[in-house]
């Protein structure tokens, strides 16, 4: 007779059995469907891949024409007034970048909140989900164009609210997860305490999920920036917006110098922002790069 309360003991594992072998035959059929799929879009696809062959070559001309104007004299003219007024665009599009970053995070930060689980009733992380998913399946450059440029016009106003309201799908998403990823104990400890629920938020949740959430708006405006650039294209302001009048007139030399200052501030726009993401991640520790660095040297 068993006593109330106790349960059974459970059956052990038998000496001699073993594990039963997976099927192949499920890796195999995804294995070979993947294959099948990669044809079918290869054939269907109308590329001409025989062209590809002739790439390096054509390549190297480009790269050979926009060099050349990279390799000139700044000083000299009549390279010294697009050396400025090419700076000045690449300003603008910094500009672009950092205000459609604040927009998108300033949208974006309650959303996150929003459409996290552990905070969030679930029909309002639902519909919160799906309009972060409408958003983010929208590109920055139809937003430009259906809406912000007949709304606000030509100019760089246009772009940046356009990355801002880019910006709010992607960031809402990953703040919505670092919300999600926190940890549950002081959580558990303020609540514990009495204290209500925006109280519970602001000292349980906020203090674990803010430095990462900061981490992700900075990445954002890396990403701005290369977007800035595209916007120009359509007259949302910018460096794209000289870009676009480079190639419809084939002035290699000034494409290359735009294209140069594009990838400088973006690369050193980079560097910097790792830095102060691992500063904001890490606190006071050492930069891993940083580290690598003085022990080679």
């Amino acid at each position: 007779m068993r006593t109330v309360g106790t349960r059974p003991p459970a059956a052990g594992p038998v000496d001699g059995d073993r594990p039963k072998r997976p099927n192949p035959w499920r890796q195999v059929t995804g294995s070979l469907v993947t294959a099948v799929v990669v044809v079918l879009c290869v054939v269907t696809v109308d590329a001409q891949w025989a062209r590809l062959s002739e790439a390096p070559g054509i390549l190297g001309d480009y790269l050979r024409l926009m060099t050349r104007g990279v390799l000139q004299n700044p000083m000299a003219d009549p390279y010294t007034d697009y050396w400025s007024k090419a700076f000045e665009y690449m300003v603008e599009s910094l500009q672009m970048a950092w205000i459609g970053t604040l927009v998108g995070a300033v949208l974006s930060f309650p959303a996150a909140f929003l459409a996290a689980r552990n905070v969030s009733p679930r029909p309002v992380v639902f519909v919160t989900r799906q309009v972060l998913n409408v958003i983010r399946a929208i590109p920055e450059l139809i937003l430009a164009i259906a809406i912000m440029l007949p709304i606000f016009g030509l100019g760089p106003l246009a772009g940046a609210l356009a990355l801002g309201v880019g910006s709010v799908g992607t960031l809402g998403k990953l703040g919505s997860e670092v919300i999600e990823a926190v940890d549950p104990r002081p959580v558990e400890a303020v609540a514990a305490t009495g204290a209500r629920r925006l109280h519970v938020l602001a000292w349980g949740v906020l203090p674990q999920a803010l430095p990462e959430i900061v981490a992700l708006w900075l990445y954002r405006f890396e990403i701005n920036i290369r977007a800035g650039a595209i916007l120009g294209a359509v007259g949302a302001g910018g460096i794209g917006s000289i870009l676009t009048q480079l190639f419809e007139a084939r002035l290699w030399d000034r494409i290359g110098i735009t294209l140069f200052l594009v990838i400088a501030v973006t690369v050193l726009v980079d560097q910097l922002s790792a830095r102060v993401r691992h500063r904001i991640i890490a606190g006071g520790g050492k930069d891993p790069v940083a580290g690598e660095a003085e022990a080679l040297a």
